[in-house]
């Protein structure tokens, strides 16, 4: 396993990230004797950072992981976050936000978290952002509740607007980078190396698009982006491999990511998403990807406000 340093914090992350949301049946049931053992299994085999949030499983998610970190929370960077709690239920005032990390923190048996992040800001109005979330979360991180904060969210440009005005330790950008997108590299990549906050790619695999596991029904991918799997896995077959392991070395590769985090919760899978990260890409094979995805590169689907849903181009 690679780390890299996570911005300005003293923090050296596994360029593959633990995420905890599946351990809240997300996609599939999750097993939890099977869940903390797969959590064990990563600890122990170099992934150190895990991130997690109430809304996965409505607070399972973050419930199971902490009988999982039991005894190996030294071992672990930890990310939680606040703000979303549900598939329409958002809450970003102050006291909320307040009330929220010590409920995480129950949960996860922990007196601290590592990284507390405002959960899917583009859900929420810019002012409520700025004016209640923020401070409540700075709060936090003078209370010692959480040692850094940051934003994370779908938007981009959006992302990266919020993080000029507010000197957050990270942002944790989704689906913005990997075989059928790129742009994390247009704003938030120099605006990371410029501001020097840690910068974080979630779902490399886009929701099961780049993996051979079925589409969930919720899936919200144009179906023309969603319609690519059934190809790049005949094609990923004619070179002998298999599509997860190189979407996921793919993403983990860029270099001023710190971390990519990939949801995970069985055994077998965070054992082939660990060999990933050693894989070696056939020659040809990403020239062929980039040719095949080229008429949906970057046709991103869109969520929360409108206006918060900034294109610059």
């Amino acid at each position: 396993m690679e780390y890299r340093r996570l911005g300005k914090t003293n923090m050296n992350v596994s360029i593959l990230g633990f995420g905890a949301s599946p351990l809240g049946n997300t996609f599939d049931v999750c097993d939890e004797v099977e869940g903390i053992r797969a959590v064990h299994y990563a600890i122990d085999h170099g992934i150190n950072f895990i991130d997690v949030a109430p809304f996965y499983g409505i607070t399972l998610a973050e419930t199971r992981l902490g009988k999982a970190i039991e005894g190996k929370r030294q071992d672990i960077i930890l990310a939680t976050k606040c703000g979303r709690y549900g598939v329409y239920d958002f809450d970003f005032s102050y006291d909320r936000i307040i009330k929220s990390a010590d409920e995480s923190l129950t949960r996860l048996k922990t007196d601290y978290v590592d990284l507390m992040q405002l959960h899917d800001i583009e859900f929420e109005s810019k002012e409520k952002v700025l004016n209640e979330a923020v401070p409540a979360i700075l709060k936090i991180k003078e209370s010692g509740k959480a040692r850094f904060i940051g934003i994370t969210g779908l938007p981009v440009a959006y992302l990266a607007d919020i993080a000029r005005i507010v000197d957050v330790d990270t942002v944790l950008s989704w689906a913005h980078y990997n075989l059928l997108a790129d742009g994390i590299n247009d704003e938030l990549v120099p605006l990371s190396k410029e501001k020097g906050f840690g910068l974080m790619n979630a779902a490399p695999l886009v929701q099961r698009i780049l993996s051979d596991a079925p589409l969930p029904e919720w899936h919200n991918a144009p179906q023309k982006v969603k319609n690519t799997q059934p190809k790049l896995l005949a094609l990923c077959a004619k070179y002998g491999v298999k599509l997860s392991d190189v979407a996921i070395k793919y993403a983990v590769d860029h270099p001023a990511i710190a971390s990519t985090i990939v949801g995970m919760w069985e055994l077998e899978n965070v054992k082939n998403n660990i060999a990933a990260v050693d894989f070696n890409i056939p020659e040809g094979l990403l020239e062929e990807i980039d040719t095949l995805v080229a008429p949906v590169k970057n046709c991103m689907w869109f969520e929360g406000k409108a206006e918060n849903n900034i294109q610059r181009k």
